[in-house]
């Protein structure tokens, strides 16, 4: 079975997720938890789509190791383990904004071989696959593909928190926007689409876990990204992560991050 063959199943999932996901979406009572002190919410459709995943993979793959943010992991025996994060960017979901997304990846023990992005309430979903890099939306289906954008002063460049993560991370992330033409905050997931899009030219993130960062690396990579921590080296089990549209783009960022 190859990465392509594994997409229908993938979309399934989604859909699974969607319902959820969907059903709580701007409600009036939706209950809100934080995990850690500083703020770190979770919700009552995080857990419930990431369950309506789970039943669906125990049910149909029950080889396949599971991994999720709610849920915990669940080892493989069949050398495939599915990543998920139902709701990535659970403060924009809070908030009402469109910018979350749900992440499904399938890694087969080096890298993940699948990735999906779904934004489910604007109807956009992207999905990279070895050599299939599509997404679909209200404007229709097309092919995904980076953009050509080789030099920083062209980029366009954006970052979840404008804190970034550490103070020295901050610091770095700042010399690299510092370079280019705009900078933007707060986009979650849908950064990575809009990179994969050919949107938007450059994401830099730290404090990644492996859920967080598995789907986007291969919808980037289909499309002809490149994704890597900030010595250039695999991020697939989370850190900090510099996705890029060229090898110009990523070796510039990648020396000022590292100045």
């Amino acid at each position: 079975m190859t990465a392509d063959d594994l997409i229908p199943f993938a979309i399934r999932l989604a859909n699974a997720a969607k319902s959820e996901t969907l059903r709580y979406f701007r409600g009036t009572a939706l209950a809100t938890e934080s995990k850690q002190a500083d703020f770190d919410p979770v919700t009552v459709a995080d857990r419930a789509a990431e369950a309506a995943m789970r039943a669906i993979l125990d049910a149909e793959r029950p080889e396949d190791g599971i991994l999720g943010e709610e849920y915990g992991a669940k080892p493989s025996t069949s050398g495939l383990t599915w990543v998920l994060d139902p709701i990535d960017g659970t403060r924009g979901y809070i908030s009402g904004t469109p910018t979350w997304g749900t992440l499904i990846a399938c890694h087969d023990g080096t890298k993940p071989i699948l990735g999906l992005i779904d934004q489910p309430y604007i109807g956009e979903r992207f999905i990279g696959a070895g050599p299939v890099a599509t997404m679909t939306g209200p404007l229709g289906a097309r092919d995904l593909k980076v953009s050509r954008t080789r030099a920083l002063e062209d980029a366009i460049i954006f970052t979840t928190f404008p804190e970034v993560g550490t103070k020295a991370d901050g610091a770095a992330f700042h010399r690299v926007a510092a370079r280019c033409k705009l900078t933007r905050y707060g986009m979650d997931c849908y950064a990575y689409a809009l990179l994969a899009a050919g949107q938007i030219d450059l994401v830099i993130e730290a404090g990644l876990e492996a859920y967080d960062i598995q789907a986007p690396i291969a919808v980037i990579e289909a499309a002809g990204g490149i994704v890597t921590n900030w010595q250039g080296d695999p991020v697939d089990q989370g850190g900090a992560a510099l996705a890029a549209a060229t090898p110009e783009l990523h070796a510039a960022a990648m020396d000022l991050l590292n100045a």
